[in-house]
């Protein structure tokens, strides 16, 4: 049995680190890598994806206004295929969130017959 899809609000902001990241982070290790790598305030309400070198461990990093949610997946098989930098420049992807769902669900974003991110940092 799996999970539901995540139910994401349509105008929630979402940012991919491109850099890969140290998996062991947990809570304030990400919060630090948002705010001093990514240059943006977490506490913004944004939702923060970290994924590791190989790809195949992502981290979700969002704070609710209560407290600060981070969520894990593993796979087992396999790689997510996360969209990159075109020129190598951005430190971060913003996706929207139809592409995240498709993201974790294992559809190829790099090839995709949409573009559902945009460069920035």
């Amino acid at each position: 049995m799996s999970l539901p899809p995540l139910g994401l609000p349509a105008n929630l902001r979402i940012y991919l680190a491109v850099e890969p990241v140290d998996m062991h982070k947990q809570y304030d290790g990400l919060w630090a890598l948002a705010e001093q790598h990514l240059r943006l305030d977490p506490f913004g309400g944004a939702l923060f994806v970290f994924t590791n070198k190989t790809r195949d461990r992502i981290k979700l990093l969002h704070w609710d206004g209560t407290g600060v949610w981070v969520l894990a997946k593993w796979l087992e098989k396999g790689r997510f295929s996360c969209p990159l930098s075109a020129d190598g420049s951005a430190t971060r992807v913003d996706l929207e969130p139809a592409a995240l769902s498709m993201l974790l669900a294992g559809i190829d974003l790099k090839d995709g017959a949409k573009k559902a991110w945009h460069e920035s940092g």
